[in-house]
């Protein structure tokens, strides 16, 4: 399994409050890696947050804030264990499954 890598950006307001953090804490047993960059370019919807792994579909979500991060350790445990990174069924993230803004062929 490819591992997956978590990029947060740092200067959207979710960012600038320590979601990258809190994100590495959360998921420490999930054998991520959660990295922060400037400017996603999602500055429409901030606070944008990027998923992806080798071979896997990516994807990028936007209107994030503090209250997503149990969806988002929802989506990050599905798609850990989605071979492709595509999920069958999007209901289990809640608000999250709205706030998609790209998926990615990997």
């Amino acid at each position: 399994m490819s591992r997956i890598t978590v990029t947060v950006c740092r200067t959207c307001p979710a960012g600038e409050a320590g979601l990258a953090s809190l994100l590495k804490t959360a998921a420490a047993d999930l054998g991520c890696e959660v990295r922060e960059t400037d400017c996603m370019s999602g500055c429409t919807r901030p606070s944008t947050v990027a998923f992806r792994a080798s071979g896997k579909t990516a994807y990028l979500f936007g209107d994030v804030t503090g209250d997503d991060l149990p969806n988002l350790l929802t989506f990050l445990r599905l798609y850990a264990a989605s071979p492709d990174g595509t999920l069958a069924d999007a209901r289990p993230l809640g608000s999250l499954r709205e706030k998609a803004l790209a998926r990615i062929p990997g």
